[in-house]
């Protein structure tokens, strides 16, 4: 293998992570997925609250995988709909 292959081969990597998704956020960039993470914690803690006002809490399946199934649910959804 000659040495220019090998540059070709080590740098594609980094060459294929020009379009990733960022949002400037006062100049410093965030990738995207981390916001989107950071709110469907936020909105799955709103959520819960609701579900505890309501008393309804105790009506959902094992809230060790209601909650974080939440996360994942609402993360993806904005995902989809503010990035795509």
């Amino acid at each position: 293998m000659t040495i220019r292959k090998a540059v070709v081969l080590l740098l594609l990597p980094a060459m294929l992570c020009g379009r990733s998704p960022s949002v400037d956020i006062i100049g410093s960039f965030l990738p995207a997925w981390m916001i989107c993470v950071a709110s469907a914690i936020l909105l799955t803690f709103a959520a819960r609250y609701a579900l505890v006002r309501t008393r309804m809490e105790t009506e959902v399946g094992p809230l060790a995988l209601f909650y974080p199934g939440m996360v994942v649910l609402f993360s993806c959804t904005m995902w989809l709909l503010f990035y795509r």
